[in-house]
């Protein structure tokens, strides 16, 4: 009987150090998959997690036990401890990023205790229908290689800082991806999830519904009656309620005059503006920045 030892490693083809040694690395898919014919023989990393970013290829991974294919744009996450090995095409492109996943999981756990089962269960989350979302990550992933190459003051924490942030966006993207479970209720939740991530992207564009719905695959009258059943307001009610609520940030947080703030927000002018304002939240722009501002002071 042969008995098969898994490689243990840090980075694939260099042996494993312990995993205070180096809390976090960055490299391109390309720069370890290409020596190796772009197939990357099962192993693990006892201490580290790896989270790789495919901006461009396809492939299938193998973890643990079992093969899954994956497509660009797409997100690979194996935590410590997983038996997992690659085949990409040889156009794959991406960073890829790998910490150590104990210092890691310690911030997370102060800050947000609910993306920790996130970072222990190994995930395929594809990004093409999230494209809005997945815009934010790739400024993300090079902030990391700055820090990655630079030897600086707080080099560490604002690396493990911004890994918590891709960890953050991760847990958005999965959820938007998660499969539809069988019962409608959680059916329901998912199609609300994804109209919610659209809005998020597109709010100052004024769409209409009918084009959230369209991309739901779903009418608009479905959507708002949805809206209403999982959320007790309309479809439009959830788009104003996102455009006010970034006119109340950046009423409070800027000093952007209110004509500024109606164009970014993608309105025609001041005037209509400051109506929709005013029937959303009962007072006009100027009226809630200097409650908001007089609130903040006596705190």
């Amino acid at each position: 009987m042969t008995i098969r030892v898994i490689p243990n490693y840090s980075l694939y083809g260099v042996q494993a150090q312990p995993g205070w040694q180096s809390l976090f690395d960055f490299e391109w898919i390309p720069q370890r998959s290409r020596p190796y014919n772009w197939k990357i023989r099962p192993h693990k990393h006892d201490a580290l997690i790896q989270i790789l970013y495919l901006t461009q290829g396809a492939g299938e991974v193998l973890v643990d036990h079992s093969k899954v294919r994956f497509k660009a744009p797409c997100l690979v996450l194996i935590p410590a401890q997983t038996v997992h090995g690659f085949s990409f095409s040889e156009d794959v492109d991406g960073p890829v990023i790998t910490a150590a996943q104990r210092p890691l999981e310690a911030l997370v756990s102060v800050a947000n205790t609910e993306l920790l089962p996130h970072l222990r269960k190994p995930s395929v989350i594809p990004l093409g229908d999230v494209s809005g979302q997945a815009e934010f990550l790739m400024p993300l992933f090079l902030a990391v290689e700055r820090e990655t190459h630079m030897q600086a003051a707080g080099q560490l924490t604002a690396g493990m800082a911004l890994l918590m942030a891709i960890c953050i966006q991760m847990a958005r993207l999965a959820r938007v991806n998660e499969v539809t479970p069988p019962n409608a209720d959680s059916r329901k939740s998912a199609q609300i999830e994804k109209f919610r991530s659209m809005v998020d992207v597109h709010y100052k564009e004024h769409l209409p519904i009918s084009h959230y719905a369209e991309q739901l695959g779903i009418s608009p009258g479905q959507l708002s009656r949805l809206c209403r059943e999982v959320l007790g307001v309309s479809s439009i009610d959830v788009v104003n309620a996102r455009v006010v609520h970034e006119a109340q940030r950046v009423l409070v947080y800027t000093s952007n005059s209110i004509k500024q703030l109606a164009y970014v927000l993608g309105f025609s002018d001041e005037t209509y503006f400051c109506r929709f304002f005013r029937k959303h939240t009962g007072v006009s722009p100027r009226e809630f920045r200097t409650k908001a501002m007089a609130a903040m002071i006596d705190r």
